[in-house]
């Protein structure tokens, strides 16, 4: 099993460009959240979610890593 933990408590509001590259951290450890920074390799957690979106737009990206629809936060940080 993967060593991840939460990367906060909270979503983090983002603005998002259309057709950009963002590497989401699935695991908590990067110190850079919600995005990742490679703390995974050090730390033994799951590899960040590649992702891009069709249009530019603001998004709450989920920092507690238990969202359902990942990388946007789907309030399961209220659980």
């Amino acid at each position: 099993m993967k060593n991840n933990i939460r990367g906060g408590n909270a979503p983090i509001a983002c603005q998002l460009e259309v057709d950009k590259n963002y590497a989401w951290c699935s695991c908590g450890h990067s110190t850079d959240q919600p995005f990742c920074n490679g703390n995974h390799k050090k730390a033994g957690g799951s590899p960040p979610i590649i992702f891009c979106v069709e249009e530019t737009k603001e998004a709450y990206l989920c920092t507690c890593k238990q969202t359902n629809n990942p990388p946007y936060c789907d309030g399961s940080h209220n659980n």
